[in-house]
């Protein structure tokens, strides 16, 4: 895996991961919707940890410095 993900990206990906587990935790969003969304909070802060998406693998881009 080759990283992809740049400071500024992963910043935005853990500050949007946040904000959902907040809607959450305070039950602003309920039901299969929470669910979703739950789903792609992981999968921001996953991929911000890992500093690595594959979304961006696949389509070629790279937001990381040089």
């Amino acid at each position: 895996m080759k990283n992809n993900v740049g400071k500024t990206d992963k910043m935005i990906r853990l500050i949007l991961a946040l904000a959902i587990a907040l809607c959450y935790y305070f039950n602003m969003i309920t039901g299969t919707l929470a669910t979703v969304l739950l789903i792609v909070a992981i999968a921001l802060a996953l991929t911000s940890f890992l500093n690595f998406c594959p979304a961006y693998a696949l389509f070629g881009f790279n937001t990381k410095e040089k």
